[in-house]
């Protein structure tokens, strides 16, 4: 998407197409009301990243036409946020000028957050040594008189870190604030507002919840760690390590009492609870303390294998988070067997594109 397809006046008109196209998606399906979630048109997203283009003495960010290939240069970024857009301006400016810096760098991933932190990723196609460390950190030293900023340099079998590989995010959800630390190269959700929006339609639908609460694919507690004010207990799983470490933070960080995370894949779950495998990552949790009555999935696009979803029948409540309308309807033609749709979002992620992530939930028949 170039910086000129976003048009904030015509925001509302593309909402409303996407609407119509999702309930032209489900339209098999007997589904409510589709509750719509909207985004800011402009400044939503809190994760980008950008090519670097060397000329000369000139350095510019570039993005690349996804129809023809060709390069373009991004001097600003509207779907970014102000503070990724204002960062990129002065890093650049820095990097520019300073050839140990500049030299072999070919792409910068920014992550930012609501609460004012922001982590740049440089990479490079050379070794990084001192020199590299002595210029960069001039540059940030320079930078941190106007950010909160961190800056990370990674290259073939490098990571080399300035302070802290991470930001610490703050959402304000249904008016009680919670901390989050979002690790740089791992999986954050783009648009801030609308994650809040996501949070708050989950914790809506599950006031009031009787037992307690599996959630799989949990990455750092994204859902879980608010939602654990809705359930006696929470079981959560996550295969990725460092999600697991920043989840096992969050908890802490959030004085979490009744939430527990446990490193496996959905798949390995449902070995364990089934007998199949025993797992020494289990030790110490004892699948028959938990009475969960709700799962809450968010997979990525490839939906739920065939297993997992066998295995969330058995629940009398099932929320599933989309980014796939196409594998949500995929799974749902198993789930309406057992269960109804009695709540449906669409929560508008990536504003001015096709992609639509949905929110249902489920309830047995």
């Amino acid at each position: 998407m170039r910086p000129t397809d976003i048009n904030p006046g015509n925001y509302g008109e593309q909402l409303q197409q996407k609407y119509t196209t999702v309930r032209q998606e489900f339209a098999e399906f007997s589904m409510p009301e589709l509750e719509t979630f909207e985004s800011s048109p402009v400044n939503y997203r809190f994760r980008a990243e950008f090519r670097l283009w060397h000329d000369g003495e000139e350095l510019n960010h570039v993005m690349f036409d996804q129809a023809t290939k060709e390069k373009y240069q991004v001097h600003t970024f509207p779907p970014a946020c102000l503070l990724i857009n204002n960062l990129m301006k002065d890093l650049l400016s820095e990097l520019k000028t300073n050839e140990v810096a500049r030299q072999k760098l070919f792409q910068i991933d920014y992550l930012a957050t609501l609460s004012g932190e922001i982590v740049a990723s440089l990479l490079y196609h050379k070794t990084l040594d001192d020199s590299w460390v002595k210029e960069i950190q001039t540059i940030l030293n320079k930078l941190r008189k106007t950010y909160k900023v961190d800056i990370i340099g990674r290259a073939k079998k490098q990571k080399i870190v300035l302070d802290k590989d991470y930001a610490t995010e703050k959402l304000l959800i249904n008016k009680q604030a919670f901390t989050f630390k979002q690790i740089e190269n791992s999986f954050t959700q783009p648009n801030a507002m609308v994650n809040i929006k996501m949070i708050e339609w989950a914790l809506d639908i599950t006031k009031n919840s009787d037992g307690d609460l599996l959630e799989l694919y949990c990455g750092a507690g994204n859902f879980s760690v608010p939602l654990a004010q809705n359930f006696r207990k929470v079981l959560a799983t996550e295969i990725s390590k460092t999600s697991v470490a920043a989840a096992q933070h969050n908890i802490q960080d959030n004085n979490i009492d009744n939430l527990k995370i446990i490193r496996m894949s959905s798949e390995e779950f449902v070995q364990a609870q089934q007998g199949i495998r025993e797992f020494r990552r289990l030790e110490g949790v004892n699948l028959k303390d938990y009475d969960c009555k709700t799962v809450l999935v968010d997979p990525p696009r490839a939906g739920l294998d065939d297993a997992t979803v066998d295995m969330i029948k058995a629940y009398e409540n099932i929320v599933y988070i989309s980014c796939n309308p196409e594998t949500l309807k995929h799974n749902l033609r198993t789930l309406l067997k057992t269960h109804k749709v009695t709540r449906f979002a669409l929560f508008d992620q990536f504003p001015y594109t096709h992609h639509a992530e949905c929110g249902v939930y489920l309830q047995a028949l």
